[in-house]
């Protein structure tokens, strides 16, 4: 039987339960690729409890209104004075990957200030404020994640991020690689990050059948960075636990998390030299072209998924 391992990525999520149901619900519906009718298992990868004191609505990031994406940015989490107790190289990085997403300032400024941003945000048609919002969290959650952060979500609870991500991913991959059938790892956002992370620096994680990265920012030079060694251009495949698995990566040339001019992976994580990722663009609709169910409910991307487990 085959089963499929999600790793989420940035910004609060609803529980871990409701979470799947969403992202199962939306490979389904209109006629789609429904894994109970084919026999896949799923589970999901959960670690925004590592970062948000308490689960969101089961609506958030829908995006059926504004306001349902907002439930998963609290201003709270999007507050960038952490920045002042990192180190200047730390703070350099998320300058950095801040001016590739194409958000200028990483200031303090408070939600409506008009924080200056490149065209390649300012084309995403969200209130100003959201979309700074949305942009400090995905920053911090990169930030916390490539540099193992220490961080405390709610009192009693602490979390080395890296670290402990890394632990629940193992042992989901160890749980999928117990199956009779293929085993696809499907990673969005900071999740895509999460995967490839754990495929190539997790000791003890186990092959895997394909990869199903979505909305990513592994294109970016900054988040390269944090994930180097064992990460290098020339090697990037993760040969040791993909093989001669596939890799597919779906990006919108409107979702900012996947960098200005970073969508295509292919070029960076060569076998030997060789291009060995399939990029593809798809078009979501929608203010927020970075919400999962909108790539799950694109057909190309269902089709993938269909023939990599079935």
């Amino acid at each position: 039987m085959a089963h499929i391992t999600f790793i989420h990525g940035i910004a609060n999520k609803p529980p871990q339960d409701k979470l799947l149901d969403q992202w199962r619900v939306a490979l389904a519906v209109d006629d789609g690729f429904d894994l109970d009718e084919y026999g896949v298992t799923s589970s999901m990868v959960y670690w925004a409890d590592m970062l948000y004191a308490a689960p969101a609505a089961a609506g958030a990031g829908q995006e059926s209104t504004d306001l349902e994406l907002d439930q998963g940015v609290d201003a709270d989490d999007a507050d960038l004075t952490w920045l002042a107790d990192v180190s200047a190289g730390e703070r350099q990085l998320v300058e950095d990957l801040a001016r590739s997403v194409g958000f200028e300032s990483v200031s303090a400024t408070p939600d409506g200030a008009q924080d200056p941003m490149q065209p390649e945000l300012e084309a995403v048609p969200l209130p100003g404020w959201l979309k700074q919002r949305l942009m400090r969290v995905f920053l911090r959650d990169v930030h916390h994640y490539l540099f193992d952060a220490t961080f405390s979500p709610r009192p009693g609870d602490s979390f080395r991020i890296r670290k402990d991500i890394r632990a629940r991913v193992l042992e989901a991959l160890l749980d999928g690689a117990r199956r009779s059938g293929p085993h696809a790892v499907v990673g969005h956002s900071l999740g895509s990050v999460i995967v490839y992370d754990a495929l190539t620096a997790i000791r003890d994680a186990p092959r895997v059948d394909a990869v199903l990265t979505i909305g990513s920012p592994l294109g970016i030079s900054e988040v390269q960075d944090g994930l180097s060694p064992p990460w290098t251009r020339n090697e990037g495949w993760p040969s040791q636990r993909l093989g001669s698995g596939r890799w597919a990566n779906f990006y919108d040339p409107l979702d900012p998390v996947c960098g200005g001019f970073d969508r295509l992976l292919a070029p960076d994580y060569l076998a030997g030299g060789t291009e060995r990722i399939d990029d593809a663009r798809v078009d979501n609709k929608g203010s927020w072209r970075h919400a999962i169910v909108k790539y799950l409910g694109q057909r190309d991307v269902r089709r993938w998924l269909k023939e990599a487990t079935t």
